[in-house]
C-alpha cells in the first residue's frame, strides 16, 4: 500500500469560518450599514466609525508584515514605519496632483510649493499624475529601499539589537530628511487637503465605503499568504533561522536569501498599508516616520503575540482601539498608558494574548480529561 502523506490544512474549520465571518462583516455588512441605513438609524455607520476601522485594518495590515521578519525570522525591525510612510508618500503624490486648481493658491501646482516660490515639479514628481504610476512607486519605493539596505545589512552579518539599531537609526534619517521643505514632500506639513481619485471625491460616501472594504480585501489577503508562507518549506527555513541559524548554515543553507526574501516583501506589504491609509485619514508627513511609531509597531505585535496568524491583527486592533478611547478620555496619560501595556506583557504575557488563550485551552481540555 502507497504511502499517502497527511496533508494539514491551510486553516483549521474554525479558522476559515473566522475568515469568512470578517468578510462577510467588512466587505458586505458594513459599508450597507454606512451606505445604505440614513443617519439616526439604530444600525447605521457613521462616516467616523468606517473612517477609524479603516485606519486600524491598515494597521493590521503593518502588524503582520512586522510579524512575518519579527515573529517568524527573528528579525526585529524598528524601521517598518519607514516603509509604511514612504508607501504613503508614493500615493500621496498622485493624491497632490488630483487637487489640480482647487487649492488655496488656484495653481496647478500644491499649495507647498506655490508657497515656497517653486515654479515647476521637481524630478521626483515626473509621471505622479498617473494612478498606474503611483501604484507602482507604492511598491517600488520601499521594496528597493528594503532590498538594497538588507543586501548590505545581511551580507554584512548584522542581527539582533545591532540591526533593531540600525534600523531605527534609518527611519529617523529618513524622517529628518523629509522635515526639509528643499525635498518637496511638503516639510513639517506634509501632504494634505485631498480631494479625489481617479475623479470621484473622497469624501463621497461610495469612496468612503470602496477604501473600507480595499483595506479589508487587502487585510484578508496578506493572512492567506502569510499562512502560505508559514507552512510551506520556506516558513520551516524562516523559523529555523529565527532559533538557530548557524545550524541552518551548516545544513547547507544560505539564510541570506530568505531573510532578504522576507524583509523585502514585509517593506512592500507596509507601503501598500500606508497607501490605503492615506486617503482614508487625509494626511501624510514625517511624524509617520518617528522612531516611536516604530516601535509601537512592535508592541502591536508582542501584545497580540507574535509567531502567530491572528495575534498581530488582536494586537494592532486591541492597541489602536484603546488608543483612540484614551486619547479622547485621557489625552494625558495615553503614553503612560502604553508603555504600562508593554511592561504588563512583558512580564505577564511572554506570548501575547494568543498565548494566554492558548494556555486557558489547554487547562481547559487537562481538566476534562
Amino acid at each position: 500500500m502507497q504511502y499517502q502523506p497527511n496533508i494539514e490544512p491551510l486553516f483549521s474549520k474554525l479558522g476559515w469560518l473566522g475568515l469568512i465571518t470578517f468578510a462577510v462583516l467588512t466587505l458586505i455588512v458594513v459599508p450597507w450599514m454606512y451606505l445604505f441605513i440614513p443617519d439616526g438609524g439604530a444600525f447605521h455607520i457613521s462616516s467616523y466609525t468606517v473612517t477609524l476601522i479603516g485606519k486600524i485594518m491598515c494597521y493590521c495590515i503593518v502588524a503582520v508584515a512586522m510579524n512575518l521578519i519579527w515573529g517568524y525570522a527573528g528579525i526585529l525591525s524598528l524601521g517598518q514605519g519607514l516603509f509604511f510612510a514612504l508607501g504613503g508618500y508614493s500615493f500621496g503624490m498622485y493624491l497632490m496632483r488630483q487637487i489640480g486648481q482647487d487649492g488655496q493658491y488656484q495653481s496647478d501646482l500644491p499649495d507647498f510649493m506655490v508657497f515656497l516660490d517653486w515654479k515647476e515639479y521637481p524630478l521626483h514628481w515626473l509621471g505622479t499624475d498617473s494612478f498606474l504610476w503611483a501604484i507602482m512607486l507604492v511598491v517600488l519605493v520601499p521594496g528597493v529601499l528594503a532590498f538594497i539596505f538588507g543586501y548590505f545589512a545581511f551580507r554584512s552579518r548584522i542581527k539582533g539589537v545591532y540591526f533593531s539599531i540600525i534600523t531605527q537609526a534609518l527611519t529617523y534619517a529618513f524622517m529628518l530628511l523629509f522635515f526639509r521643505n528643499e525635498t518637496g514632500f511638503g516639510g513639517n506639513n506634509g501632504f494634505t487637503d485631498f480631494k479625489r481619485i481617479l475623479g470621484y471625491s473622497l469624501t463621497d460616501p461610495t469612496m468612503r465605503a470602496a477604501l473600507f472594504g480595499l483595506s479589508a480585501f487587502f487585510l484578508l489577503l496578506v493572512l492567506v499568504l502569510s499562512r502560505v508562507l508559514i507552512k510551506s518549506k520556506f516558513g520551516r527555513i524562516l523559523t529555523a533561522i529565527r532559533d538557530s541559524e548557524s545550524r541552518l548554515m551548516f545544513c547547507g543553507y544560505d539564510p541570506i536569501r530568505f531573510k532578504l526574501f522576507i524583509w523585502t516583501l514585509s517593506a512592500i506589504i507596509c507601503g501598500i498599508a500606508g497607501a490605503l491609509y492615506v486617503p482614508q485619514v487625509g494626511i501624510i508627513n514625517p511624524s509617520e516616520m518617528s522612531p516611536a511609531n516604530s516601535i509601537e509597531i512592535a508592541v502591536w505585535v508582542a501584545v497580540g503575540g507574535r509567531g502567530t496568524i491572528l495575534g498581530p491583527v488582536i494586537g494592532a486592533a486591541a492597541v489602536n482601539g484603546a488608543k483612540s478611547f484614551f486619547t479622547q478620555a485621557f489625552p494625558e496619560y495615553w503614553l503612560f498608558f502604553l508603555g504600562l501595556l508593554f511592561i504588563l506583557v512583558t512580564l505577564c504575557l511572554p506570548f501575547g494574548i494568543v498565548g494566554l488563550f492558548s494556555k486557558l485551552k489547554n487547562k481547559f481540555k487537562k481538566i476534562e480529561s
